[in-house]
């Protein structure tokens, strides 16, 4: 009977445990209705800059195979990957493939894109620094691209 119990106990705990990891840390957000894009993106800007943090976090979820256009932040940015499986590619260098737990360092000024593998969602928690300007936004990611990146 005690082993009944406690089998029952740790199966309780490992599903309780399980649904938590599921969960969402953040709410995901809007979609986003911005120009800068392909596929669907929600956005949820936690905290944006002001006179004492002068820089913004925001989480991203991206639908599968969502993407950014080519892009530049001026001061870099930081992105915390907290699901699922992507892409980060710099201009002139292969595409790398990032998961869950991964950290990137979007260099400031150098032009890049990110976005969700072909078959998963993908997200993360981005900080930003706001001090040299705003994302400058470029072209889109050709699905020459986009492929070559999921190869």
């Amino acid at each position: 009977m005690k082993k009944i119990l406690l089998t029952a106990l740790l199966m309780g705990i490992m599903a309780s445990q399980g649904f938590a990891q599921s969960r969402d840390i953040f709410p995901r957000g809007g979609i986003s209705k911005t120009d800068n894009h392909t596929g669907t993106i929600w956005l949820n800007e936690l905290s944006m800059p002001d006179s004492t943090f002068n820089y913004s976090v925001a989480v991203a979820t991206y639908g599968k195979a969502a993407k950014l256009d080519w892009h530049i932040h001026p001061a870099g940015q930081i992105l915390m990957i907290t699901d699922g499986t992507g892409y980060y590619q710099e201009k002139g260098k292969p595409a790398q493939m990032v998961h869950k737990g991964d950290v990137v360092k979007c260099l400031p000024g150098v032009s890049h894109w990110h976005g969700a593998a072909p078959n998963t969602a993908f997200a993360y928690v981005a900080v930003t620094p706001a001090q040299k300007g705003k994302t400058i936004w470029l072209q889109r990611v050709t699905e020459a691209e986009y492929k070559s990146a999921a190869k």
